[in-house]
């Protein structure tokens, strides 16, 4: 098993589950441990001796329903499939994103991060996005129908790390995707894979109301990254990150021990009854807004995923503002470590 990842923006990168596993006795004893105790072990001798995994095949389709038993039954749970302790409440994976006792994760302001941002322009960062933005919007205009996936979140994140470094644009695949966005870029800026699907999502919530994508359109700035944030919340690109404490901690259910590998599901957090009301709604006006942070630094990957999606919105609408879903087409997302819709599938002239 093997990702790039990074929730929202592609901060982070982590490859290999297994290889972070504890022995395979030690595992089993801990698993046990957990399950045969807690506020949920009446629930458990009653029928649920298990839990859910978040690989199970049958997770793919919609995560969530798994997600919210392992938020009400297991808040902390060994998974044999990702030989990893399992957090699944908001406040647990918050912790574990910026408390210093869980490593291996990159978090903004981080040294490799903190040197690439030294030589940031966010003012040219927010031109790049938007001229990028513009070529490609064009560029399909005047289709009688197009997939917005393939024909513009493929491109706008290699385009706008093409611009910032100054590769011609027809070059800009060749050079900039996968790792030698890495060299050109930074490693930050580099990881394109994880915006392009933050971006599909976006768009796909967005477009789902032709009322709520002409309003955003004519919004300012603020507004805009409010249905960013909604989006990163609601749907994540990534759903599951991992971390390793360095110490013993204190969760939800339990303790883990330092040492150990530990799955975060970010989906699962980003739909907490217990910190967003009506989580499984889209709202990019509530009034309990909120993402998982990854720490206290800037990172110029969450603003550059940031500006690409305001301007992708704001030059699709532009260069085709009768712009709306194609007839009795709705968004699928899929995936279980990333997730996002295969397609998107438009009629640029209404």
């Amino acid at each position: 098993m093997r990702e790039e990842t990074n929730p929202g923006t592609g901060q982070d990168r982590w490859t290999d589950l297994p290889r972070m596993a504890p022995d395979a006795g030690r595992s089993s004893r801990a698993a046990g441990q957990v399950r045969s105790s807690g506020p949920f072990a009446a629930e458990r001798s009653a029928g649920r001796t298990v839990a859910p995994s978040p690989l199970d095949p049958g997770a793919t389709g919609n995560p969530y329903r798994v997600h919210r038993v392992l938020r009400e039954e297991f808040p902390l749970t060994y998974d044999p499939l990702l030989r990893a302790w399992v957090l699944s409440r908001y406040a647990d994976v918050a912790t574990a994103l910026t408390d210093a006792r869980f490593t291996h994760g990159h978090r903004p302001g981080d040294p490799p991060c903190a040197e690439t941002h030294q030589d940031i322009d966010e003012a040219e960062l927010r031109a790049v996005a938007a001229r990028t933005a513009y070529v490609l919007a064009r560029r399909i205009a005047d289709r009688p129908q197009a997939d917005l996936v393939a024909d513009f979140c493929h491109w706008l994140p290699a385009g706008t790390v093409a611009a910032a470094v100054g590769v011609p644009y027809r070059d800009m695949m060749r050079l900039v995707r996968g790792r030698a966005a890495s060299a050109l870029a930074g490693q930050c800026t580099g990881q394109i894979a994880v915006r392009e699907k933050a971006l599909a999502s976006f768009l796909a919530n967005v477009l789902a109301d032709r009322e709520r994508a002409v309003a955003l359109h004519d919004a300012p700035a603020g507004q805009i990254a409010r249905a960013w944030t909604e989006s990163l919340r609601r749907d994540p690109p990534v759903q599951i990150a991992v971390r390793r404490t360095g110490a013993e901690v204190r969760v939800s259910g339990g303790t883990i021990p330092a040492g150990e590998p530990v799955a975060l599901l970010i989906g699962a957090a980003g739909r907490d009854p217990e910190r967003f009301r009506a989580p499984d709604r889209y709202d990019p006006h509530r009034d309990d807004p909120g993402q998982l942070t990854y720490g206290s630094g800037t990172c110029p990957a969450v603003l550059l995923a940031r500006f690409e999606a305001e301007y992708a919105l704001r030059a699709l609408l532009d260069a085709m503002p009768r712009l709306r879903l194609a007839d009795g087409f709705r968004p699928r997302r899929t995936g279980l470590i990333t997730r996002a819709p295969r397609s998107l599938l438009v009629r640029p002239g209404g």
